[in-house]
């Protein structure tokens, strides 16, 4: 068995979208203070899908969505060479090959996450031959369900987060997490907003459903130290993101506080930079993201070192790259889940994509035993409302 084909296609979306609210999230941009929009360089209006055919007729799919076009061409020039008549079941060797004629320009970033989208379609290839999921060639079901936390409460004005916090748990979710808006260039007043945000999901979800926070790598290590010092009695399972990701030695001073759980990863990359941040107990949540880690063949080299140092692995974003990691490991006690909404952000748009992603039953997923490989489809109707680069 040889894999014939590689084809990956940028898809940018041209529907409907709705504008952000001010102070909508915070991010890395904020600190600049530009007369710009500072979540422009993190909405996802774009994605990646790559796709493997085989010579049996078989098509693994995988995904990306960071830089696509940029993407795109890494897989082009350089991956595309290396997996062009290659066996699929040799996915180490091919991610050796493919992470080391790329390290000079590679490494993290972009040339990770291609290399991540190809990972991850040669594992749904692998699991279409030997028509078994995923999450069983990983070693099999850990959980009969995967508890999901609902990951939609953008900062809003206070009666709306309500409301909607309201309705995910009317609908069952034992978790939720919410984004702050503020950052060091909004001062106190800006904190004491950012509790308001804290306070109404609080009072809203009581103290039996986790809630958690995400600074999106939006706040300073001064910033954050007094925040989290506000934040301590609202009893946070974790505060995200709350440095950005290369100050490994703020995260562990942060972590060292003991006052709230400090969670990050999802801009981090391979089992290299996870050790980094595991030597320097900088984490009590990895966070890693499957299409950026380095596909599943580093997705699961990371599970393994964080479960040794008996640190939690809870993926970013949903997607059944993602979901089959959880599923398969013990380690990974829940999953984070994107509802589907209007496109605003980006995070929603593999639901217009792809078919066969899980909808949420009282707040878990379960995945088909009988669905070979991740169980996803590209819904090429739906791909209709995109620009397609090929």
């Amino acid at each position: 068995m040889k894999i014939t084909e590689v084809r990956a296609r940028v898809v940018e979306w041209r529907g409907k979208t709705v504008p952000p609210e001010p102070h909508f999230c915070t991010s890395p941009m904020d600190l600049l203070d530009l007369p710009i929009d500072p979540m422009a360089s993190f909405r996802f209006h774009g994605w990646l899908v790559v796709e493997l055919f085989s010579d049996q007729g078989l098509i693994g799919i995988g995904d990306a969505a960071l830089a696509p076009r940029v993407t795109k061409q890494v897989i082009d020039l350089y991956l595309k060479p290396i997996i062009l008549g290659a066996n699929p079941f040799d996915y180490e060797i091919l991610w050796q090959h493919m992470y080391r004629k790329t390290i000079a320009f590679g490494r993290k970033g972009i040339g990770m996450v291609a290399i991540s989208a190809v990972d991850i379609a040669l594992w749904d290839l692998m699991g279409k031959i030997t028509h078994q999921p995923v999450f069983r060639l990983l070693g099999g079901k850990t959980k009969q369900r995967i508890p999901v936390y609902a990951s939609r409460l953008y900062s809003q004005k206070p009666e709306e987060l309500a409301k909607e916090a309201r309705r995910y748990k009317e609908e069952g979710f034992r978790a939720m997490k919410i984004r702050f808006g503020w950052g060091p260039v909004d001062g106190a007043a800006g904190m004491q907003k950012n509790l308001e945000l804290v306070r109404t999901a609080r009072e809203v979800l009581g103290d039996e459903i986790d809630l958690m926070a995400d600074a999106y790598m939006g706040w300073t290590l001064d910033y954050a130290r007094r925040m989290i010092l506000l934040l301590e009695p609202y009893h946070l399972r974790w505060l995200e993101e709350p440095v950005i990701p290369d100050d490994i030695a703020g995260y562990a001073e942060l972590k060292a506080m003991n006052r709230v759980p400090i969670a990050g990863g999802e801009h981090e990359f391979t089992v290299y930079g996870f050790r980094e941040l595991l030597d320097a107990r900088a984490l009590d949540v990895i966070q890693f993201d499957t299409n950026r880690v380095g596909g599943i063949t580093q997705a699961r080299k990371v599970s393994a070192l964080a479960e040794a140092h008996e640190v939690p692995v809870i993926p970013h974003a949903g997607q059944m790259h993602n979901y089959h990691i959880v599923q398969a490991n013990l380690n990974s006690p829940m999953a984070e889940f994107f509802p589907k909404v209007d496109v605003e952000i980006g995070n929603e748009l593999f639901w217009y994509i792809f078919k066969g992603e899980p909808v949420p039953r009282n707040g878990f997923i379960e995945l088909d035993e009988n669905t070979p490989g991740l169980g996803l489809t590209i819904d090429e109707e739906l791909l209709k409302q995109f620009a397609i680069v090929e």
